[in-house]
């Protein structure tokens, strides 16, 4: 019987596991983030009142932050079911969560047609995005790193991470597609819905990778050993509760930096400093490269000098990033702009590379996925789920300064959590494979 156990993960070849978990982070991410474009973009005009637009931007930003309360509570679900009968089958549901939500919101009829029920829908289908990343990330990360070769656990984990900057790139690119194929008034009839509904294409050929897998080593062994529980989020909440804490909170900056680079900073650059849309998304779409780019460096890095070394030298860069945001961000200077762009995206990868092999480091198997995928999700609820809305206030009444200084406060946050966190945990089911 162990032996059939520790055979039948060698069905999952290095490629399969590398592009399955790669493909279905960067189809959830790509899903998340044309929703964040729309939502400085279309929204406000779309599903809410016509009046002042800084309100209904606002109001707009308020939908995008309900996603991240969603994802502590896909995150607990989920990773239930992935602590308990798998990780395969839990991360097919997340896709298949995620996917019927997206596509939902290129079907929702607007403001116009049905009044105050066009946001509310609009709210829910965020919800159900929000609840389907909760249980997809956890799951991507540990079907790399369980397995993962020895001396490559953070190499393994970065692949999910690169769905990060590959999704953000896809959903800019088709928003910028559309721009130049229609004109404004096709954009805001029916172009706006594309992306949305496409995103079913890109469901199925994730669904069809990940139906072929199998159960990762560290899940079986786990299984051997008799170590699942039966509760997975009481036992994180009653015995590993620091280290969800300081989980959390090692992740506060990487959530606060991306946000502000990406959806605060397209808002701010586009209603106030004046750039037009589509050049502003050009910028942003050729920073991204350089978030692509520091993943895989900090990954290598991670695997030579550890996890959380790396972490604290890229949370001190975006501490020393915070001050300087007032003076990169600024109007009608493109290459500064840009500079400002990829500097703050390249920081990002460089924390974003080793952050999920770090969170699944500091639980159990038997916990993991419900543990890292809490820690991760709960950062997003301090860190990301109101970023561009603090961002705006904070830039309209005080200027962009104290944007940067929001962001130095977050950054020291998670430096301090950093210096707290431990050794990684090992068990039993954590042999690497061969």
């Amino acid at each position: 019987m162990p032996n059939r156990d520790h055979a039948t993960p060698a069905a999952n070849t290095t490629r399969r596991v590398l592009f399955a978990s790669l493909i279905g982070t960067t189809i959830e991410f790509f899903d998340f983030y044309i929703y964040a474009t729309a939502a400085v973009l279309v929204f406000p005009k779309l599903f809410f009142p016509a009046g002042d637009a800084a309100s209904a931007t606002l109001q707009s930003l308020a939908t995008f932050a309900l996603a991240f309360f969603a994802r502590p509570l896909g995150s607990a679900v989920f990773g239930h079911f992935g602590d308990r009968i798998g990780r395969k089958a839990t991360l097919v549901a997340a896709l298949l969560t995620m996917g019927v939500s997206t596509v939902l919101i290129g079907l929702l009829p607007t403001y116009a047609s049905i009044g105050i029920a066009a946001p509310l829908l609009l709210a829910l289908c965020r919800f159900g995005q929000g609840l389907g990343l909760g249980g997809e990330w956890g799951g991507a990360i540990l079907l790399a790193t369980e397995n993962a070769p020895h001396g490559k656990r953070s190499w393994y984990g970065m692949f999910p991470q690169l769905g990060a900057p590959i999704g953000f790139l896809c959903s800019s690119g088709i928003f910028l597609l559309l721009s130049a194929w229609l004109d404004e008034a096709q954009f805001f009839s029916f172009g706006w819905r594309i992306p949305f509904l496409a995103s079913a294409l890109l469901v199925l050929v994730g669904l069809y990778v990940r139906l072929k897998l199998t159960e990762t080593p560290a899940f079986l062994r786990a299984i051997e050993n008799n170590e699942r529980v039966h509760l997975p989020i009481l036992t994180v909440c009653s015995q590993h509760l620091r280290s969800l804490l300081l989980g959390t909170f090692a992740a506060v900056a990487t959530f606060v930096l991306f946000y502000l680079m990406t959806v605060f900073a397209l808002s701010w650059g586009t209603s106030v400093l004046g750039y037009a849309r589509k050049d502003f998304l050009l910028l942003q779409m050729a920073a991204v490269v350089f978030f692509a780019i520091s993943i895989p460096l900090s990954a290598l890095l991670a695997d030579r000098y550890g996890n959380r070394a790396v972490l604290i030298v890229a949370t001190l860069l975006i501490l020393v990033f915070g001050l300087l945001f007032a003076q990169l961000f600024i109007a009608a200077n493109t290459p500064v702009m840009f500079a400002f762009l990829a500097l703050g995206l390249f920081l990002m990868g460089l924390t974003y590379g080793p952050l999920g092999t770090a969170l699944a480091d500091m639980f159990p198997t038997s916990v993991r996925y419900t543990g890292a995928s809490l820690a991760f999700n709960l950062a997003g609820i301090v860190g990301a789920s109101l970023a561009p809305y603090i961002a705006t206030a904070l830039a309209t009444r005080f200027g962009v300064a104290y944007v940067g200084y929001y962001l130095l406060g977050a950054a020291t946050l998670t430096l301090l959590a950093l210096l707290l966190i431990g050794k990684p945990h090992t068990d039993a089911a954590d042999k690497s494979i061969a």
